[in-house]
C-alpha cells in the first residue's frame, strides 16, 4: 500500500493539460519528420529516375543517329563495289566513271571523297574537300605520281584544273589495312586540311597552287577491295564521311541545362561533343584531336578522367553489358554519366557519354523542402497553441468533477456539479454514482460479445477467401478464352487478308508474266531491224549517230536481254510466293477436307524465308526436309499450317538466341515426315540450346513464355497443343535436352 501511495503521488505531479498537449506536439513532430524525411527521399529517387530516364532517351537517340548516320558510306561503298564486280562499273571508263562518282558526291552533302584506287596506283573520284567550292574531281594518274583537282559544270563535266600535287596511295596505311582485311571496313579517323582557293565567276582559280586559309574538318573512310574473276586485287573503292555533323546532332540535342553528350574512340579522342568547345587543336602545320582527359571542355575532362579511374582503361567497358552507369563529383556537385558502348561489324569501336549535373534537378527539390520544412513548423506551433487551449477547456470540467468526487468521498453528499458545454462529461456527473454496481456486469457481457464476434468474423474470412477463390478461378478461364479467341480471330482475319491479297496480285502477275514473253520478242524484231539498217547503212548521218551515241545502243542491247531475264525470273518468284500465300491461308479449305502435309509445310517455309535469309548478325538458317511418301490426309489444313508456324517460329528464335552465343554453330532446322500404322508423323528439329527440365513441362500452357517482354504471348504453343489435339484427335510433344536442340512431334491419325 505503500508503494502504491507513493507512485500515485508522481502521477499527479504531472499536469493533465501538459499530458494532453504533449501527445499533441509529439505526433505532429513525428509526422512532420517523416513527412519531411521521405518527401526528401522520394525528390532523391525521382531525380535519379528522371536523370536514368533522361539518359537512356538520349544515348537511344544518339544510337539511333549513329546507326542511320554512319550506314549511309557503307552502303554507298557496297553498292560501287557490286556495280564494279557485276561490271556495271567499267573501271577502264574514266569520263563516265568520274560523272559517276560526281552524281553520287552532288547526292550525299555529308561525303567528302567517293572513288577508286588501282593497284598501281591510278585514282578516280569525286568530293568536297575546297572551301567555297561544291563537288570537284580528282585524278591521280597511274605511274606519274602527280594527282589533280578539276572544277565541273552542271552536268559533272571536267572544266578547269584547281591544282597539282603529289600523292602516292599505294604507300598509305588505309589501303595496306584494306587490302590485308579483305572486306568491307572502317579505316581510322583522320584530320585532313580543307583549304580555301579564291575562284573567279569563270571557274578559274587565281593560283592552283595557292594554300591559304586552311581549315580542317575529321572524317572516316569506309573501303573495301575488288578483285578480278581469278582473285587478283584489281584496286580498292572507298567513301569519306564528314564527322562533323555527329558534334552538330549532340548540339541541337535537348539533354538539361548544363547537360553534356560526347562521343569518343576507346583511345580517348574524341569524336564529336555537344559544347561549343572544339575537338581539333592546332600542332604546327597540321592538327589533332583532342583527347577526352584534355579536353578543353573542364566537364568532359572530369567525366573522362572518372570513367577511366572507374575502370582503369576504356577498353575495359565491355559492350556485351550495354551501358554502365557512374557518377562523378565535379567542383563539389555530383553529375549522373552513362557510358553506353557503340560498336559495328566493320570495324567502329566508340563509346557515347551522357552527363547530366545533379543540380539541373534538385533547384526545385530542394525549394520545396525548404517550404515543406516551414509549414511544418507552422504547423508544429499552431498544433502547441490549440493543445494548450483544448487541454485548458477539457480540464476545467474534469477537476471540478474530481473535486466533488473528493468531496463526496468525504461525506459531502450535498456538492452540485455545475453543469458543463462537454456532453460526455454531463454524462459522466450522472451516472458515477451507478459506475461501480455496474462494472463487473458490463466486463462480462462485453467479453461474451467479443467471442461471439471473433466466432462470426472467422467464419466470414472463410466464406471470403473460398469465394474470392472462385471468382479468381472464373476469371482465368475468362481470360483464357478470351485470348483463344482472340487468336482465332485474328488467324482468321489474317487468312482473308492473305488470300485477298494474293487473289488481287495473281491478276496483273499473271497479265505481267504472261507479256513479257511477247514484249521480249517484239523487242528482239526490232533490234533485229536495226541490225538490217546497220548493214544497210554502215555510215549513218551525223544526227543518227549522235542518237546512237546518246543513248549507248550497244549497251541497250546487251543489257536488254539481262533485264528481261531478270523480270522474268522476278514475276515468276512473285507467282510462287503469292501461290505459297494461298496454299498457307487455306481460305477455300476451312472446312474439314483433304490436304497434302508437305504442301503445307512448304507453303509455311516460303512464308517464312525472309527469316530464314542470313542477317547480319547470323548465317543463313538451313532447312533439311526429309519427307516420306504420305497419302492425302482430312484435316483442317489452314490450322495445320498456323502449327507449322508457330513450331518455326519458336525454332528460328531459339538459333538466334543461340547463336548471340555461340557463333560457331551452323543453324539448322530438319522436317522429317513418316508415316506409322494410321498415324503420320511430323518431327520438327533444331540444333539450338535446348529446353531446360524444369519448364518442359509448362510449354502448353496458356500465356507461358521464355522470350522477352513484347516479343512473345505466350499463346503459340497453346493453341497448337489446342490445334492438334482437339481438333485432329492427335498428339503434340517436345523431347529436347539443354545443349543438344529442340524436337517438336505432331502425329496425326488419317482414319478421322
Amino acid at each position: 500500500m505503500q508503494k502504491f501511495s507513493k507512485n500515485s503521488k508522481l502521477i499527479k505531479k504531472i499536469p493533465l493539460r501538459l499530458l494532453l498537449v504533449i501527445p499533441f506536439v509529439l505526433q505532429v513532430f513525428v509526422v512532420v519528420g517523416l513527412v519531411g524525411y521521405f518527401s526528401y527521399v522520394r525528390g532523391q529517387k525521382a531525380v535519379n529516375n528522371l536523370a536514368n530516364q533522361l539518359m537512356d532517351k538520349t544515348s537511344q537517340q544518339l544510337d539511333g543517329h549513329l546507326d542511320n548516320y554512319l550506314a549511309l558510306p557503307l552502303q554507298i561503298a557496297q553498292m560501287n563495289l557490286n556495280a564494279i564486280t557485276t561490271g556495271n562499273l567499267n573501271i577502264n571508263d574514266q569520263t563516265k566513271n568520274e560523272r559517276y562518282f560526281w552524281q553520287q558526291a552532288q547526292a550525299f552533302k555529308n561525303i567528302t571523297y567517293v572513288g577508286y584506287t588501282l593497284n598501281d596506283g591510278t585514282e578516280l573520284g569525286a568530293g568536297r574537300w575546297i572551301k567555297g567550292l561544291d563537288v570537284l574531281t580528282y585524278e591521280n594518274l597511274k605511274g606519274s605520281g602527280k594527282a589533280s583537282d578539276f572544277t565541273t559544270d552542271a552536268q559533272g563535266n571536267r572544266r578547269e584544273r584547281l591544282q597539282s600535287y603529289d600523292y602516292d596511295p599505294l604507300s598509305e596505311p588505309w589501303y595496306k589495312q584494306t587490302v590485308s582485311m579483305g572486306k568491307l571496313i572502317w579505316n581510322q579517323i583522320y584530320v585532313a586540311q580543307n583549304s580555301s582557293i579564291e575562284v573567279t565567276q569563270a571557274g578559274k582559280a587565281h593560283n592552283t597552287n595557292v594554300d591559304n586559309s586552311l581549315e580542317y574538318y575529321v572524317a572516316v573512310s569506309a573501303r573495301a577491295p575488288f578483285y578480278d574473276k581469278n582473285g587478283n586485287l584489281l584496286g580498292t573503292t572507298g567513301v569519306d564521311l564528314l564527322l562533323t555533323d555527329i558534334s552538330k546532332f549532340l548540339h541541337n540535342l535537348n539533354v538539361s541545362h548544363k547537360g553534356q553528350v560526347f562521343i569518343m574512340e576507346r583511345n580517348g579522342l574524341l569524336v564529336g561533343t555537344s559544347t561549343t568547345h572544339p575537338i581539333l587543336y592546332s600542332v604546327k602545320d597540321t592538327a589533332e584531336r583532342y583527347n577526352a582527359r584534355q579536353s578543353p571542355n573542364p566537364i568532359i575532362r572530369a567525366v573522362a578522367s572518372g570513367i577511366q579511374k572507374r575502370f582503369g582503361d576504356f577498353q575495359n567497358i565491355q559492350a556485351v553489358k550495354n551501358t554502365q552507369e557512374v557518377d562523378i563529383i565535379y567542383n563539389g556537385e555530383r553529375y549522373f554519366v552513362r557510358v553506353t558502348p557503340w560498336q559495328d561489324e566493320r570495324g567502329l569501336d566508340w563509346l557515347m557519354v551522357v552527363t547530366i549535373p545533379e543540380s539541373d534537378f534538385m533547384a526545385e527539390i530542394n525549394a520545396n523542402t525548404r517550404t515543406t520544412i516551414l509549414l511544418c513548423l507552422a504547423a508544429l506551433g499552431i498544433t502547441v497553441l490549440l493543445g494548450i487551449c483544448t487541454a485548458s477547456w477539457i480540464t476545467r470540467p474534469v477537476l471540478q468533477l474530481a473535486q466533488a468526487t473528493e468531496a463526496i468521498s468525504t461525506g459531502k453528499v450535498n456538492q452540485i456539479i455545475r453543469e458543463s458545454i462537454i456532453h460526455e462529461i454531463n454524462l459522466l456527473s450522472l451516472s458515477f454514482n451507478r459506475m461501480a454496481q455496474q462494472l463487473r456486469s458490463a466486463f462480462t457481457a462485453l467479453e461474451t460479445t467479443n467471442q461471439e464476434l471473433e466466432k462470426t468474423n472467422a467464419e466470414l474470412e472463410t466464406r471470403v477467401l473460398e469465394r474470392t477463390k472462385q471468382l479468381e478461378n472464373t476469371l482465368h478461364e475468362l481470360k483464357q478464352a478470351q485470348a483463344h479467341l482472340v487468336q482465332t480471330e485474328k488467324m482468321s482475319a489474317l487468312g482473308q487478308m492473305v488470300a485477298g491479297v494474293a487473289h488481287e496480285i495473281n491478276n496483273p502477275v499473271s497479265f505481267i508474266y504472261g507479256n513479257l514473253v511477247h514484249v521480249n520478242n517484239y523487242t528482239q524484231d526490232l533490234f533485229r531491224l536495226i541490225r538490217v539498217y546497220q548493214d544497210a547503212l554502215p555510215n549513218p548521218p551525223d544526227t543518227v549517230q549522235e542518237v546512237i551515241d546518246e543513248i549507248e545502243l550497244d549497251f541497250i542491247q546487251s543489257d536488254l536481254n539481262k533485264t528481261f531475264n531478270s523480270m522474268q525470273t522476278g514475276a515468276k518468284r512473285i507467282k510462287q510466293i503469292v501461290l505459297s500465300l494461298r496454299n498457307f491461308s487455306r481460305l477455300d479449305e476451312a472446312d474439314f477436307k483433304e490436304a497434302d502435309i508437305h504442301e503445307g509445310i512448304d507453303s509455311t517455309l516460303m512464308i517464312l524465308e525472309y527469316r530464314l535469309k542470313a542477317q547480319t548478325y547470323r548465317p543463313e538458317i538451313q532447312v533439311i526436309k526429309q519427307y516420306a511418301k504420305l497419302p492425302l490426309i482430312k484435316c483442317y489444313a489452314g490450322q495445320l499450317n498456323q502449327v507449322f508456324k508457330n513450331l518455326l517460329f519458336n525454332a528460328i528464335d531459339a538459333l538466334e538466341e543461340t547463336i548471340s552465343e555461340n557463333r560457331d554453330i551452323i543453324p539448322t532446322i530438319t522436317i522429317s515426315t513418316y508415316m506409322i500404322e494410321n498415324i503420320i508423323s511430323i518431327c520438327i528439329i533444331d540444333n539450338a540450346k535446348g529446353i531446360d527440365e524444369s519448364i518442359k513441362s509448362k510449354l502448353f500452357d496458356p500465356f507461358f513464355t521464355t522470350k522477352a517482354v513484347g516479343k512473345g504471348t505466350g499463346l503459340g504453343l497453346s493453341v497448337s497443343y489446342q490445334i492438334v489435339v482437339e481438333k485432329h484427335c492427335g498428339r503434340l510433344w517436345c523431347d529436347s535436352i539443354p545443349g543438344k536442340g529442340s524436337k517438336f512431334f505432331i502425329e496425326i491419325p488419317t482414319n478421322l
